[in-house]
């Protein structure tokens, strides 16, 4: 039997946002089975394996089409934060596309620093000016994502990527950023038809942490000693 008072599902300490997608989404096209096995394990794995599905195979096809770098690591990540964590400050619209457009700008312009513009990517063969442009790109992109209040952990990937080399043309940086456009939107859509309250942009003021319980104050090291 439906129970309309039921109380909707929050956050859950193992599986984030995914429980609440779920029920959402059951409820919305009418699935009373999959609303009683929300939080099921396999019922979880099952909803994530479709959606990343989903994801890469849009990302890829516009890839096949275009021959433009449509997929690249960081957007694994920020695939994952969009649906584990949706009402988190890292999954909102602007800290996913500003955080990835921090490590895009910091990336290239260690390349330009270090006069990598040109230079063949090479993982082995790392140079003195590849290891000034990895640290300066990355030190820059995690330390402005704090500065301008917009952290999206995954940018780090983005901007180390681009310090490297793997992708470094102005081109393939502008095919970047219109693929984590493109994954924000999927995110948009996904979320609000669960009903989540997903953010059009900035992080609703209500976000929850999404890294866990609050541990402990830290005693000074004199009392620890002692």
């Amino acid at each position: 039997m439906k129970r309309d008072d039921a109380p909707l599902p929050g956050w859950h300490p193992v599986y984030g946002d995914l429980p609440a997608q779920v029920h959402g989404l059951a409820v919305r096209f009418g699935l009373q089975g999959l609303q009683q096995r929300h939080d099921n394990r396999a019922v979880l794995g099952a909803y994530v394996l479709i959606n990343s599905a989903v994801s890469i195979a849009i990302l890829a096809g516009v890839a096949a089409l275009t021959r433009q770098p449509f997929v690249f690591p960081s957007l694994g990540p920020t695939a994952f934060l969009l649906f584990y964590a949706a009402l988190g400050a890292q999954a909102a619209p602007r800290n996913v596309f500003c955080g990835h457009l921090i490590g895009v700008l910091a990336g290239y312009l260690a390349l330009v620093v270090f006069g990598l513009t040109t230079a063949r990517p090479s993982l082995t063969d790392v140079t003195a000016p590849r290891i000034g442009a990895v640290t300066v790109c990355l030190c820059l992109t995690l330390s402005l994502m704090v500065w301008l209040n917009v952290p999206h952990a995954p940018a780090g990937a983005t901007t180390l990527i681009v310090g490297l080399g793997l992708m470094r043309t102005p081109g393939q940086l502008a095919v970047l950023m219109i693929a984590v456009v493109l994954l924000i939107v999927q995110g948009l859509v996904i979320n609000r038809l669960a009903g989540q309250p997903y953010p059009l942009w900035a992080p609703r003021k209500t976000a929850r942490r999404e890294d866990g319980p609050v541990l402990p104050r830290p005693r000074p090291i004199g009392i620890l000693m002692a």
